[in-house]
């Protein structure tokens, strides 16, 4: 079975969210679609799964209520389902800051084609931001990338603020997964003074599928929010697998690690693990194995 996974993202004044919930809600069931949608009144974003068919009926259901094919939209691919249900939430944000000047409509940086991001980052003045927390980090990034070691996506507020300096730091070029986080980070960077603020537009999913890997400055593969783990260039999915305890994306080294236990531990979070803790997870996973 080959599903097709839509991820998709809009910044878009939203009104009257709790008659939109549902009815997005029923619009993916009748499409015979599972994954996540987020709503506030910012925009809209969301990754689904499902028959290829279903899928492009869905986005053109979003795009006339919200016109979502107007932001960002990437397809890729599938064998197994990469989400267990469907979830369609409404937040305060579409992808949580907390900083109201980080406005993306009001103040955004530059837009970057996956095709000359390579040249930017030829550009010896150029500091080259990884905003993605530091699991994502992990699994792959640009080479020269600095990692700021984010554990949430709203600490990259105090690193900008502790780390960086306008007067020096003038030409800074970021990406994220999908493009969404960086539309926040550069509006909040250009708030706070920075001159010059490029973003690669569709982020690394989308130069994964458009830059060969012959010419690629990626190195690793992309952590993906979903049951894929990770993928590689072309969106093909990866050998990496997430621990059931923690969440924490593992490559095949991990698993060989002492500190794994299927469905319990991984090296992450063993030193965090209590007596009770494992003992209930070791039970669920004697469940999963016996049924």
């Amino acid at each position: 079975m080959t599903l097709t996974v839509a991820t998709f993202y809009r910044f878009v004044p939203l009104d009257d969210l709790p008659s939109l919930q549902p009815a997005l809600q029923a619009a993916c069931v009748e499409n015979g679609l599972r994954g996540t949608i987020l709503i506030a009144s910012e925009g809209i974003n969301g990754t689904l799964a499902g028959p290829a068919d279903g899928i492009e009926a869905m986005l053109g259901d979003l795009d006339e209520r919200c016109g979502v094919r107007s932001g960002e939209v990437k397809l890729s691919q599938a064998e197994e389902w990469p989400f267990a249900r469907l979830k369609i939430r409404i937040r305060p944000e579409i992808i949580t800051m907390r900083a109201p000047e980080a406005d993306p409509a009001v103040l955004a940086g530059t837009y970057v084609e996956p095709a000359d991001w390579n040249a930017l980052l030829a550009d010896p003045d150029v500091l080259l931001l990884d905003t993605r927390n530091r699991y994502e980090t992990k699994v792959g990034t640009f080479a020269g990338a600095v990692d700021p070691g984010l554990d949430n996506f709203t600490d990259f507020k105090a690193f900008v603020e502790s780390a960086l300096d306008p007067a020096l730091h003038t030409k800074v070029a970021m990406f994220c997964t999908g493009g969404i986080r960086c539309e926040k980070a550069s509006a909040f960077m250009r708030a706070k003074g920075f001159p010059e603020v490029f973003h690669l537009k569709g982020g690394i999913l989308q130069y994964l599928e458009d830059v060969p890997e012959a010419d690629s400055r990626w190195q690793g593969e992309c952590y993906v929010f979903d049951g894929r783990v990770a993928v590689g260039h072309g969106l093909a999915p990866t050998g990496w697998t997430a621990c059931f305890g923690c969440g924490n994306p593992l490559s095949p080294e991990d698993l060989r690690a002492p500190e794994y236990e299927p469905g319990v531990s991984c090296p992450a979070c063993i030193d965090d693990l209590t007596p009770e803790k494992a003992a209930s997870l070791r039970e669920r996973q004697r469940q999963m194995l016996a049924s």
